[in-house]
């Protein structure tokens, strides 16, 4: 397969600056976008929620199990592959989360509910809309 490359459009300026696995509700962020792409954000304060995604850059993977893991480093859970999973231990560490936006000014989207730590690369933001994101039978 073909080597991609991302460039990030921002960064994460959070209290958090180590990873954890639990307690990201009610931590407020802010998302940092270059400045190049302001205009790139309008109307986007007119949704109560948005997509992020990010890349996990304090996550390593190599020499990490590659096959099955216990879910949440359980051992009293069964084996199951990574990708049944939602560790961040994968080949690409790339996150997704569904945040509150509380306020947009300029370049900058206040957020809650962002699992992403100080310092991290966001690589992509869209509008969380309900009927795309989120089927009825699921």
């Amino acid at each position: 397969m073909k080597e991609m490359v991302l460039k990030p459009i921002g960064i994460v300026r959070s209290e958090v600056s180590e990873p954890r696995r639990a307690g990201w509700e009610q931590v407020t962020s802010e998302i940092i976008v270059d400045e190049s792409l302001t205009e790139s954000l309008d109307g986007l304060e007119a949704f109560s929620h948005i997509i992020v995604v990010y890349w996990m850059h304090k996550v390593f993977y190599a020499g990490l199990p590659r096959g099955k893991i216990h879910p949440q480093g359980r051992e009293d859970l069964p084996l199951v592959g990574i990708f049944a999973t939602r560790t961040p231990y994968r080949p690409n560490p790339v996150g997704v989360t569904v945040v509150r936006l509380l306020k947009r000014k300029g370049n900058v989207l206040r957020v809650v509910g962002l699992d992403a730590i100080d310092g991290t690369p966001i690589i992509y933001i869209k509008p969380y809309i309900p009927r795309f994101d989120s089927p009825p039978h699921v």
